[in-house]
């Protein structure tokens, strides 16, 4: 075990336990491996789809030449439960030119789903659960006593600011990402955590 992920793991051990449930990617073996140091950003995503089931389809699908694919490094479900798809110590496809230096936190939610690019459905309607909010709380707290330099935070849609011709009228323009949209309660969130907001 390298030297700097030795450390994180006797961390892990000091803090609080929090039911995770490892299902790793097929392809997980195959992404980049960095060391803990260089984490210092966390991106909060929602899956945009109906469920976590489509959800991890989504993810396993091998869209690269190296046989990987996108997704996050968690996901939270409606009922609050945590899944690991990919561990911290490996490089997550999950926001465009942040990558190397996060971790990527997908919270299900249908978004826009199924037109996310149309103009007409551009509203996110769904609400987070109570749970689900609570166990991301829990969550980015005890990544943080677990990463040394974990320290901001940000939205997809703070990163990733792209627009792109609606799918409904290629003349009308809508952004590319509105995740984790306006029913994320960025207000509670910072309160109850340690991070800073990233301003790109």
């Amino acid at each position: 075990m390298p030297k700097q992920w030795y450390y994180v793991a006797i961390m892990m051990d000091l803090t609080p336990k929090l039911p995770i449930t490892g299902q790793l990617l097929p392809y997980e073996q195959l992404l980049e491996a960095r060391p803990a140091e260089q984490i210092d950003l966390v991106v909060i995503h929602c899956t945009e789809l109906p469920d976590l089931a489509m959800a991890r389809e989504y993810g396993e699908r091998a869209l690269y030449p190296s046989g990987t694919g996108n997704s996050g490094h968690y996901y939270i479900d409606r009922d609050g439960r945590i899944y690991q798809y990919v561990r911290p110590e490996r490089t997550a496809n999950h926001t465009r030119g942040y990558n190397p230096r996060s971790i990527g936190i997908e919270i299900v939610n249908v978004g826009r789903f199924p037109d996310w690019l149309d103009s007409r459905n551009q509203e996110m309607q769904e609400a987070y659960t109570e749970v689900q909010i609570a166990q991301l709380i829990a969550l980015l707290n005890r990544l943080q006593g677990e990463l040394p330099n974990l320290r901001y935070i940000a939205g997809h849609e703070d990163l990733d600011t792209a627009q792109v011709p609606a799918s409904d009228s290629p003349d009308v323009l809508v952004f590319r990402k509105r995740d984790p949209g306006p029913k994320f309660p960025w207000r509670r969130v910072l309160a109850e955590t340690r991070f800073t907001t990233l301003t790109p």
